[in-house]
């Protein structure tokens, strides 16, 4: 059985070397899992306390994706199979709370780290993209937080990155789990450098051969230099951006001060975009509940720390998977795929402020949060 991350360290010019952590689980596009996730985090604990690792870098194996999220069939048939139907889920605060302390660690890593993001990036992917220093995309990056479709809401720091989005942007793509290419994800600050991907080797073959400081904003500095002589090209490549042409029209419909009148705006605009047209759609084929959390997430995240968002995501996580819009969600996208899901609140109108509130409450206090350490 192959290894589910392919850990390398090369050696530079100058006696560093630069630490490759490779996502290998091809077959199932590099979607994660928690023995990933644990094997990233110690190895990373490891590189960061390490003089003479200069930087790192994180890719996806195979062509077609970096990280396709997390695996939430696997997810789902643990809290199944729970007969105690157990709160909170011991499988889900494991998978969350180490996926979170692993996105938390990615954000503050205190060396370059560098996301080689090619192909599809969605949901738990998204997240390691984000959290690295120089996030790189390729002209055919697809990216997407698409919870909505699956009774969840845009985790793995997503109620801390998307507030820090153009225009209620991030308000719009938690709502309605639309897709978006490079050119959007510069637009959207989930991407810094365009790269094209058969490039990717010279990248990791320039990284070996710069020079190193001990100095880490002159380390992150060369990088940016170094990824920017990359991309010249690939700027070239980049497909028109939905996201660009539509900004004020998506601040228009965000901004509408509630959320049932946002539901009203989207269901009675005749959109002439397609793009805009399929994340309506997105939008009402989607969950309520996780509609209305998202709505609220939007409200209460606005000033929160990164440690304090992702210690109310944890409680919204494992909450979530307790009231079973999650698992049917799952089910019906992925497991049966019938695309046919049986919410519990089938329309917005049923989802109540008390059902809403339910979600954030967190099972632990303070002081014995998993993520109580992060600061």
């Amino acid at each position: 059985m192959s290894e589910v991350v392919l850990f390398e360290e090369r050696a530079t010019t100058d006696g560093h070397r630069i630490g490759i952590a490779t996502l290998n689980a091809e077959r199932s596009l590099n979607a994660l899992t928690l023995s990933m996730i644990r094997l990233l985090h110690d190895t990373l604990l490891r590189w960061e306390n390490d003089p003479a690792v200069a930087a790192v870098v994180l890719r996806g194996a195979g062509e077609k994706a970096f990280c396709a999220g997390g695996d939430v069939r696997a997810l789902r048939e643990a809290l199944l199979a729970d007969p105690e139907n157990r709160h909170p889920n011991p499988d889900a605060v494991a998978f969350f709370s180490e996926e979170y302390r692993l996105d938390y660690r990615l954000h503050t890593f205190g060396k370059p780290v560098v996301a080689l993001g090619g192909g599809i990036v969605m949901g738990g992917g998204l997240g390691l993209l984000v959290g690295c220093s120089h996030r790189v995309v390729t002209p055919d990056t697809r990216i997407a937080m698409p919870e909505i479709t699956i009774g969840l809401y845009p985790d793995v720091a997503g109620s801390w990155f998307l507030q820090r989005m153009p225009a209620r942007l991030g308000l719009f793509l938690g709502l309605t789990g639309a897709p978006l290419n490079a050119h959007d994800a510069l637009i959207a600050n989930l991407a810094d450098h365009v790269v094209p991907r058969p490039a990717f080797d010279a990248v990791i073959g320039a990284l070996c051969k710069a020079g190193w400081s001990d100095e880490a904003s002159a380390n992150h500095a060369s990088v940016s230099h170094l990824l920017n002589t990359f991309e010249c090209a690939a700027h070239d490549a980049l497909p028109p951006s939905p996201v660009a042409r539509n900004l004020i029209a998506i601040h228009q419909l965000m901004n509408r001060g509630s959320l049932k009148a946002v539901a009203r705006a989207l269901a009675s605009t005749a959109f002439e975009d397609p793009w805009m047209a399929a994340a309506a759609r997105n939008f009402a084929e989607g969950c309520p509940t996780s509609a209305a959390v998202t709505w609220e997430i939007w409200r209460r995240a606005r000033n929160l720390s990164l440690a304090e968002a992702l210690r109310m995501e944890l409680a919204l996580s494992v909450n979530f998977c307790a009231a079973g819009e999650f698992s049917e969600g799952v089910r019906a996208l992925l497991v049966d795929k019938d695309r046919s899901p049986q919410w519990q609140r089938a329309t917005l109108d049923d989802v109540d402020a008390e059902w809403i509130e339910r979600h954030f409450r967190s099972p632990w206090t303070a002081d014995d949060h998993p993520l109580a350490h992060l600061v």
